[in-house]
């Protein structure tokens, strides 16, 4: 395998945890879905547990009394007091690129694209540029409480290698791609579909699989490539085992309909995709906003998995992505969840969740708080086909966890205060939740984020 570009070295080494360590605190978990299965079945809580690390997999999980005397003597055990630890949250669809633009006003999702998103992907070209670009976004995912999340770079493989550089440094586990348009976009970003084939083998071969990350293939949209491209795209899922892909599919009203003028053959959105072999295990639809019945029974049958994306959804008025219908238990699709940042407002899965509770509220369903939990974590993992790796805490799983603070702000320690149960206080926490609200951030077992210390860790580089 070629070697990944080197690290910069103007950054701090990643922070070692002890080879065996361990967590106590209140601890929430999934032992089943509770769409499927109902909150109360689904949910694990160890109102004072105990999480044993060693070399960056959890080893044992429970209660704190029943574990402690199983400690090796002189095992570091870290102590949180009235926080609740969790998975790391999963972002199953985001661009790292849009960072810049986040907040950018007054359009929807076409005219967004040429007025803002475009042009600041032409500055991907830079690679110290997109280097700069793609530590802050992990800094702020870690900030969030997200260990892993399913990343689109822009059309530079130079945007690519940035990103998995920094997400080696860290140990991120992290699935990312270059994108893929080889029409309807502007001359600096376009490719050539044999170019992008190219490129992407080539990005594959030095990333896919060297530590913790993983390659998707990225085609942008339907719109955005060829016929040819597609095909290709879909060639290269069968290169390399256990590749990724990730697409957009029946965001935007607008854009349904010119998919279906650019593809009059075609018999749906989804149907494009699937010609192409792009649709399957690993693979996420990035909104399905706007799809039909048939979708999700092609969704399911395949294991391609759909993100729901509810604050860019809301920003740009794209509508309401039907999650119950999309886990009707007759066919399930795999769900997770995305903030689609820069479309969407905020890189936090709580602030999601906040946003995925309210569009629920709005098409008549309630989205319970752990089974918003679920989604933001095990149901994220699974979307990925990554639940054997990441997602809850468990023997054997990955050590990526976050620990989350209910007291964080004045007014969120005064709700916690009046709650009885662990789903009032999950709700509190997606509702009032932020940032602020993620007290510390563990990637394979070691402290990569911690709130009351990291202030001047988390300040923007110098340019």
């Amino acid at each position: 395998m070629t070697a990944p570009p080197a690290a910069p070295a103007r950054h701090a080494p990643r922070r070692q945890a002890p080879v065996r360590h361990a967590l106590r605190g209140r601890a929430v978990t999934f032992r089943a879905d509770p769409f499927q299965d109902g909150p109360t079945a689904a949910l694990v809580h160890e109102p004072d547990a105990l999480i044993v690390i060693e070399d960056g997999h959890i080893t044992a999980f429970g209660p704190h009394d029943a574990l402690r005397p199983t400690l090796p003597e002189g095992t570091p055990v870290t102590t949180y007091p009235r926080a609740v630890i969790s998975a790391g949250f999963v972002d199953t669809h985001v661009h790292y690129p849009q960072l810049p633009m986040i907040a950018a006003y007054g359009e929807q999702l076409l005219e967004w694209l040429e007025r803002y998103t475009f042009p600041t992907e032409a500055r991907y070209a830079d690679a110290g540029y997109a280097a700069r670009v793609a530590r802050r976004f992990l800094r702020e995912l870690l900030r969030a409480g997200t260990t892993t999340a399913a990343v689109y770079c822009t059309v530079h493989p130079q945007s690519v290698d940035a990103f998995f550089t920094e997400s080696a440094r860290l140990d991120t586990r992290m699935v990312a791609g270059k994108v893929l348009m080889d029409r309807n976009a502007p001359d600096a970003l376009r490719d050539t579909a044999q170019g992008g084939y190219d490129d992407s083998l080539a990005l594959i071969d030095r990333w896919h699989g060297n530590g913790r990350q993983l390659y998707a293939v990225t085609p942008r949209f339907a719109a955005t490539s060829t016929e040819r491209q597609l095909d290709l795209a879909g060639s290269l899922l069968r290169q390399r085992d256990g590749l990724f892909m990730q697409t957009h599919l029946s965001e935007n009203v607008a854009e349904v309909e010119w998919i279906r003028r650019l593809f009059p053959s075609r018999r749906s959105y989804l149907d494009v995709y699937a010609h192409a072999g792009l649709v399957g295990p690993r693979g996420v639809l990035g909104h399905g906003v706007h799809v039909d019945e048939d979708t999700f029974h092609t969704c399911h049958a395949t294991g391609c998995a759909m993100a729901h994306c509810p604050t860019s959804n809301l920003f740009l008025g794209s509508g309401a992505f039907r999650l119950f219908d999309a886990l009707d238990p007759r066919r399930p699709v795999r769900v997770g969840l995305g903030t689609d940042m820069g479309a969407g407002t905020s890189l936090s899965q709580l602030q999601t969740l906040n946003e995925a509770y309210k569009v629920a509220q709005s098409t008549g369903r309630r989205l319970h708080p752990v089974q918003a939990f679920w989604l933001a974590t095990a149901g994220g993992a699974r979307s990925l086909h990554l639940d054997d790796r990441i997602g809850t805490i468990a023997p054997g799983i990955e050590a990526d966890l976050c620990v989350l603070d209910p007291y964080a702000t004045p007014l969120m320690a005064q709700r916690a205060e009046e709650c009885d149960t662990i789903e009032d206080l999950l709700f509190v926490l997606m509702m009032l939740g932020d940032d602020r609200s993620v007290r510390a951030t563990y990637v394979a077992g070691a402290l990569a984020h911690d709130r009351d210390h990291d202030r001047d860790r988390d300040a923007p580089p110098a340019e």
